[in-house]
C-alpha cells in the first residue's frame, strides 16, 4: 500500500498534467492565429504527450489500488501578444513540472517507497527532455525568428514533428 501523501502528491500530479494539456493547447491556439500551423501542430503533441503523462499517473495509482480524484482544470492564464511569449512560458511550465515530480520523488524515498521511485525515474528523464526542447525552441526562435524566411523554416520544422506515445511500462 502507498503512502498517503505519496498518494496525494500522485493525485495532484494527474490533474497538474492535464492541466499541462490544456496550457499546451492555448499556445496551438495562439500559433494557429498567427498563422503558425507548425508551432501549433508542436504545442498539439506537447498537449496529448501531457495528457498521457496523467493518464500514465492515472494508471499507477489505480494498479496500486489507490482512489483518483480528478479536479477542475483551471483555464490558462498565460498573457501571449509575441511569437517568443509561449516558447518561454513552456519553459516555465517545464521547470515547475519538473520541480513537482522532483517533490514526489523526495517524498518516496522519505518512505523508502522504490516502487513509485522506480515509476518515476522515467519522468525525471522526460523533464529533462522537455526542458532541453523548450531551451532549444527558444535558442531557434532567438536565431531565426526575426527573419521571415527563418521563422518560415522553424515552422516548417515543427510541422514535421509526429505523436509517439510513452513507452513506460506500468
Amino acid at each position: 500500500m502507498l503512502d498517503a501523501k505519496v498518494v496525494a502528491l500522485l493525485n495532484d500530479q494527474v490533474n497538474k498534467e492535464f492541466f499541462s494539456a490544456y496550457l499546451y493547447l492555448d499556445f496551438s491556439n495562439f500559433y494557429e492565429a498567427k498563422g503558425l500551423a507548425g508551432f501549433a501542430n508542436w504545442y498539439k503533441i506537447q498537449a496529448q504527450e501531457e495528457r498521457d503523462h496523467a493518464m500514465l499517473f492515472y494508471q499507477y495509482l489505480h494498479n496500486n489500488n489507490c482512489s483518483v480524484t480528478l479536479e477542475a482544470i483551471a483555464k490558462p492564464n498565460v498573457e501571449m501578444k509575441e511569437l517568443m511569449d509561449p516558447l518561454k512560458a513552456a519553459l516555465a511550465h517545464e521547470e515547475y513540472v519538473t520541480d513537482l515530480i522532483h517533490k514526489i520523488y523526495a517524498a518516496a524515498q522519505e518512505v523508502q517507497d522504490f516502487r513509485t521511485t522506480q515509476f518515476l525515474d522515467w519522468f525525471v528523464k522526460e523533464q529533462g527532455e522537455e526542458e532541453t526542447n523548450a531551451n532549444n525552441l527558444i535558442t531557434k526562435m532567438e536565431l531565426f525568428g526575426s527573419d521571415p524566411k527563418g521563422l518560415y523554416m522553424l515552422d516548417n520544422e515543427l510541422a514535421a514533428r509526429v505523436y509517439a506515445a510513452p513507452s513506460l511500462v506500468l
